[in-house]
Parts: C-alpha cells; sequence; structure tokens
C-alpha cells in the first residue's frame, strides 16, 4: 500500500520510494538550517579531539569501521536495492567498496606526513594538517560509493564529515553512521544529514565552520555550489556530469568492443556520470559494430532488481523517467532492448543511430539507458568528435595499435581514460575530470591529502 507524506509535513520530512515498485520504503525528518548550525558545532569539538588522537589509534578505528561494514554487506546491499533500485549484484560491490575505501583510508594515516625541504640558516618543514569540518553532499546514483570518497579520506586526515545524502537516497547514509559508532568512531565525528539540497545542503555549503565542501552532483547545480564557496573563499571539490566517449577503431576487436558496449552505457541503469553514451565507431566498420551489438543490446536482462540475473534496473525517480523519455522523440532510430510493464520507472535499454552529432541526445547528458552511435572516419575525426562537449569525465577506446592508444589517450579532453576496457573507477588511482565534468580529484594516492592544509615552519640554527 503507497502512502504519502501530508502537505504539512513535506517540507520537514522526505519520502523514500522504492524505484521498481514505487511504494513507500520510508519516511525520514529532513534537516533544517538549525539542524545544520547544531552538527557542525558538534563536529567541530569532537574534529579537535580527533585530530589530537595518535595517528595509530585513528587507523584501528577506521580498520575497525570497515571490519564493521564488512559484516553488513547483505544488509546494506538489500537497503541499497529497496532505497535506489540497484541490483543486487552492483549494490554489493558498492557496499564492500565502503569497506575497501575505509581500509585504504586507514593505511594512509600514518604515512601522511610533510617534507623536511634544504635551506640556508636552518631546517624548514612541512605538516599536512586536518581542515577542520567537512561536508560531503552524496548524488543518489551511487550513494554508498560516493559517500565514502568523500568520508573516508577526510576521517584519515583528521576531519569530521558532516554527510548530506541524496533526498531519494538517505537510508544505507543513515545506516553507515549507526555502524561508525558500532565500530567506536568518536560521537559526532560522522554525522548524517538527510534533508533538501536547497535546505539543508545551502546551510552546509554556506556555513562558516565548514572548511571544504565536497560536492557530486549535476554541473548545473555544481556551479552554484563553486559559486557561494568562492563567496566565503572555501574549499570545493565538485565531480559533475559527463558524455563520455566509447571510441572503436576499425583495427579494434570488434566482436569484445561490441560485446563490452551495451552495459558500458546501461550498467546502473546508465545513471552513471562516466557511462559510455557516445559510441564513435570508424566507418569501414560502423555496420558490422552494428550487427554486432545489437543482440546485445536486446540480451540485457532488465526486471526485479532482487533477482541475480538482472543486469539492469529501473530509474530512480518519476522525474528522472520524465527526463529520459524526453530526449528519445519519435523521429529517431533505435535499437531497443525490453523493459518490465506496470509499477516502477522503467525504460528499455536504447541505442539511437542515425542521429546528428549536435541533436540533444547527442549532446548532452541524459543520465539514462540511452546511448547514441555515430560513424567517425580517422583518428583524427575521432579526437574531434570525442572532444565536441563542454564535458570530459571518463572515456574508451578500442584499437590493437598501441601507438594509437597512447596518441588518442593524450589527445581526449577527459580525465579518466580506458584502453579496450569500460573501467573508470579504481580507489587507489585517481578521479576527476576535464572542463565541465568538475574541479579537483578524488581516491588514489593522495586523497587525504585534499583534506588537508599545508604548514610551513622554519627553524633557525644560527646562534
Amino acid at each position: 500500500m503507497r502512502h504519502h507524506v501530508s502537505d504539512a509535513l513535506a517540507p520537514f520530512h522526505l519520502t523514500v520510494l522504492n524505484p521498481a515498485t514505487e511504494e513507500t520504503v520510508a519516511v525520514v525528518p529532513a534537516a533544517t538550517r538549525d539542524d545544520v548550525d547544531a552538527a557542525v558545532a558538534r563536529a567541530a569539538a569532537a574534529q579537535r579531539a580527533w585530530a589530537a588522537a595518535a595517528p595509530a589509534d585513528r587507523a584501528r578505528l577506521l580498520r575497525r569501521f570497515a571490519a564493521v561494514v564488512d559484516g553488513h554487506i547483505e544488509e546494506l546491499a538489500r537497503l541499497e536495492v529497496r532505497e535506489a533500485g540497484h541490483t543486487i549484484g552492483n549494490a554489493r560491490w558498492e557496499a564492500g567498496n565502503v569497506r575497501d575505501l575505509l581500509d585504504f583510508a586507514a593505511g594512509g594515516v600514518e604515512r601522511l606526513s610533510g617534507r623536511q625541504i634544504p635551506v640556508a640558516g636552518g631546517i624548514d618543514v612541512t605538516f599536512l594538517e586536518p581542515l577542520g569540518v567537512i561536508g560531503v553532499i552524496a548524488p543518489w546514483n551511487f550513494p554508498m560509493p560516493i559517500a565514502a570518497w568523500g568520508l573516508a579520506p577526510a576521517l584519515a586526515a583528521g576531519n569530521a564529515v558532516i554527510l548530506k545524502p541524496a533526498e531519494t537516497t538517505p537510508l544505507t547514509a543513515l545506516r553507515l553512521a549507526e555502524l561508525a559508532l558500532e565500530a567506536g568512531i568518536p560521537e559526532h565525528l560522522f554525522q548524517v544529514l538527510p534533508g533538501r539540497g536547497d535546505v539543508a545542503g545551502d546551510a552546509l555549503v554556506e556555513h562558516p565552520g565548514v572548511a571544504k565542501i565536497v560536492f557530486t552532483g549535476s554541473t548545473r547545480v555544481g556551479k552554484q555550489i563553486m559559486a557561494k564557496c568562492a563567496d566565503r573563499v572555501k574549499r570545493v571539490t565538485l565531480e559533475l556530469g559527463g558524455k563520455s566517449p566509447n571510441i572503436v577503431f576499425a583495427d579494434a576487436d570488434l566482436e569484445a568492443a561490441a560485446a563490452a558496449a551495451p552495459m558500458a552505457f546501461l550498467d546502473n541503469t546508465g545513471q552513471d556520470c562516466c557511462a559510455r553514451t557516445r559510441i564513435l565507431v570508424q566507418r569501414s566498420a560502423y555496420d558490422r559494430f552494428l550487427e554486432l551489438v545489437a543482440p546485445g543490446i536486446a540480451a540485457v536482462a532488465v526486471g526485479d532488481p532482487l533477482d541475480e540475473k538482472t543486469q539492469m534496473g529501473p530509474l530512480i525517480s518519476r522525474t528522472q523517467l520524465d527526463r529520459v523519455r524526453s530526449f528519445v522523440t519519435d523521429d529517431l532510430t533505435a535499437i531497443r532492448g525490453t523493459a518490465p510493464e506496470g509499477p516502477g520507472f522503467w525504460y528499455p535499454p536504447t541505442l539511437v543511430t542515425d542521429v546528428d552529432p549536435t541533436a540533444p541526445v547527442a549532446a548532452e547528458e541524459v543520465f539514462g539507458p540511452v546511448a547514441v552511435v555515430l560513424p567517425f572516419e580517422d583518428e583524427e575525426d575521432a579526437v574531434r568528435l570525442a572532444n565536441a562537449t563542454e564535458y570530459g569525465l571518463s572515456g574508451s577506446l578500442w584499437t590493437r595499435d598501441i601507438g594509437r592508444a597512447l596518441r588518442v589517450s593524450r589527445a581526449v579532453a577527459a580525465g579518466n581514460l580506458s584502453v579496450n576496457s569500460h573501467s573508470s573507477v579504481r580507489y587507489w588511482t585517481p578521479f576527476g575530470g576535464y572542463k565541465q565534468s568538475g574541479l579537483g580529484r578524488e581516491l588514489g594516492p593522495d586523497a587525504l591529502t585534499a583534506f588537508t592544509e599545508t604548514k610551513n615552519v622554519f627553524i633557525s640554527t644560527e646562534a
């Protein structure tokens, strides 16, 4: 049975729907500006004690947090399925990624060292000091792992974290906060404040006690956050939109490239900034590629996210479903898969062919299970098409020519590229975008330093 919060309560609560059934999963109180003020005050006090703790003790607690998460992988995964509609396999990976990020960050606590710099008349050393309170604003497309991208290294570097999850997916974040306390993470050091972006999100961005904002979401909202942070000279990391190319040269293993192409844009129902939604195929191989890729799109299993065989679930919301539909107009030619009828926010796998590269579906981020396929003539033309977008987050290229792979990788303006692969994110390598895909880098060996301030100290040794 579906029910809704009354209009009187709506500003103070968030209703969480199951995207596969449209049933209400939970009603969660929404944080106010006063709640943000109180949380920042608590976080600041907790952070001072945390920063003063021995590095080994901080590392030990983060490893314990990782171990507790590991013991709740299945619970977290099933919660993610209910609130986000992710397939159970993907959701298990996401929960495991939180564990891995905490373990990886814990390993950096005791290695977060400054430098000794040669100078005349004394010695000069640098210290990497925590910033203070970090605000992490997480998206709904990967609620757990992307929250942990900010949470884990920020805590490891000695900061406190206030996490504002997306309005539609607050449940796994709230559960992670409970597990943190169970693991012994000090009270108030990691707090979760579900709420509306224009209330709790804005309050977190504007608060003078918050030293840095980490935001993942749309380019439009990211620009607004960046402007507010600029007014306060507040640090910001932004991971924003994408329209990533999948470049297939005629000399590639076409069977492998075609087999990998569908899930490169259909994983997580296309709700992925790194989705390879512009498939660029060399003209001499174009027709053959379409012959090979069409059966793969038709074969994608779309349905119940809890079914182990399901490869693609629903979109997150009615709003997102309407947005995706608006891009695929009746005049477009497309190769389509199938999707369930009835309740839920379902849309079939769709590959648009014979489309103008400047059409909205080819140029704008759809954020759904929709891609376009475009022909190119040669290497130069491939690079031109790949870069003909305001985004630059990720991309792939398929070729047997290692020289071409290196040339094109260097020429494509994107932060994360894969050759004969669609991999974009590994927690031990840096991630971030060019152009309007974002600002700064997350993950990788420098993740902790992004949450520190460098202090330089000169000590005179002259008598």
